[in-house]
């Protein structure tokens, strides 16, 4: 398998003085600080020096339906699981150490800490072993499992950081950072074992068109609708109303032909549903008073190179100076919602779109937002048409990355405008 080979090229130390525990960001109260064991430490910084492989769909999807052979795939998680998941417990040990010291980081670390070790377990254990294929199915699925609350327990921890500490916009933007790239890391992994178990693991029972979780014929229209009509059943649920579906397929490449690409459609689906479920909360909010709302417009193009989504709703959209808070964790124009064990809330949790922006750009893709306050907001997602360019996105541990988590401020090199100046002196 491709991938084999390029742990063994890829993966080579960093250089030296760029090894991740020479590196300590203590300004603004990021501190390196680890309640491991000392041996655990020495493994998380070993295998922290070693960069992640990054996989692209093409390789994912020739390997799963050619060579779809257990042995090779074994062998290169058992090496790169550990390394992403050292990779970013190392950018966790840079945290604020109050948000580090929160009960609910501390449980995600023991988590990963936990995991790495039980992978770390099968290194040296031969992969012509059929108990031992077996074995590592069951502890992958068992990690799988065990990181299913990451995502609610780690924002319970910045929420809990936030209450008892006074954030400046710097600590802010780096958590932030943090955020995008933990999540990022996460995404990566819950990949490479869904590749693996959906492949070989015989209980799981999958789409027979599907490669592990990739579809080679990926249906983006059919998506959309799916998409919509879950969101529309949802506002239903909510407001009583939903607005209609207006779509335009443009087909560039093959004109008059369905659009098609190999990808993961539970992403796309997850990027759709998010964006469709703001749309549609906006419209009948926007436009309560009229007769009847304005449909939602969705324009597919599919080019040589990118397919490209756009949504286009009449909700009103949001001032500029609002636009990039939309992609920051636990921001919402949303009150904040009730949970019960009933109803699915229709937003308030603020995760949606920063969460859908790194499933766009896990693969090289993008999301962005363009709004008309007053008028209403386009969301466009693009993604790469190309399988051997759609290449996972992972973040890598090394100095440039320390130093984004420094606090220093430096002056600005732009006016900074007042609130009232004095004309007359």
């Amino acid at each position: 398998m491709k991938a084999a080979r390029i742990v063994l090229r890829n993966a080579a130390p960093l250089a030296a003085g760029s090894a991740s525990g020479s590196v300590s960001a203590s300004a603004g109260g990021f501190t390196a600080n680890s309640g491991a064991g000392a041996e655990t430490t020495k493994e998380v910084e070993r295998l922290s020096r070693f960069s992640p492989s990054p996989l692209s769909i093409k390789q994912f999807l020739d390997f799963g339906s050619t060579n779809a052979c257990e042995k090779t795939s074994f062998s290169f998680l058992r090496h790169e699981l550990p390394v992403r998941l050292a990779n970013i417990l190392k950018e966790i040990d840079l945290l604020p150490s109050l948000l580090l010291g929160t009960t609910s980081v501390q449980l995600v670390k023991d988590w990963y800490i936990q995991s790495l070790l039980e992978l770390v377990e099968f290194q040296d254990k031969k992969s012509d072993d059929h108990k031992v294929l077996s074995d590592f199915i069951d502890a992958i699925t068992k990690i799988r499992n065990r990181h299913h609350s990451v995502m609610p327990m780690m924002a319970q921890g910045v929420l809990e950081y936030r209450d008892s500490s006074k954030m400046d916009s710097c600590i802010n933007h780096n958590i932030q950072y943090f955020l995008d790239r933990f999540y990022m890391n996460r995404i990566s992994i819950r990949m490479l074992i869904n590749q693996h178990t959906f492949i070989f693991d015989s209980s799981n029972v999958c789409n027979p068109r599907h490669i592990g979780c990739i579809d080679p014929c990926c249906d983006v229209v059919d998506l959309v609708y799916d998409a919509f009509q879950s969101s529309q059943m949802l506002c239903d649920q909510h407001y009583f109303a939903s607005p209609e579906l207006k779509l335009t397929q443009i087909n560039a490449k093959a004109a008059g032909e369905r659009i098609y690409i190999v990808y993961v459609p539970s992403h796309l689906f997850h990027m759709l549903f998010e964006l469709f479920k703001n749309a549609m909360r906006a419209t009948v909010e926007h436009q309560e008073k009229k007769p009847s709302l304005d449909p939602i417009e969705v324009t597919v193009v599919l080019g040589k190179e990118d397919l490209t989504i756009k949504i286009s709703d009449r909700g009103g959209g949001v001032p500029v100076r609002i636009i990039e808070k939309l992609f920051s964790y636990t921001y919402s124009t949303a009150p904040k919602p009730v949970m019960d064990n009933k109803n699915t809330p229709m937003a308030g949790f603020g995760y949606g779109l920063p969460i859908s922006r790194l499933y766009a750009k896990y693969l090289h893709g993008d999301l962005n937002l363009y709004s008309i306050s007053g008028y209403g907001t386009e969301a466009v997602i693009h993604l790469k048409a190309l399988s051997a360019e759609s290449v996972e996105k992972l973040p890598v541990f090394n100095k440039s990355a320390c130093k984004r988590y420094q606090t220093s401020i430096e002056a600005d090199d732009w006016c900074v405008p007042r609130q009232k100046t004095n004309l007359s002196t």
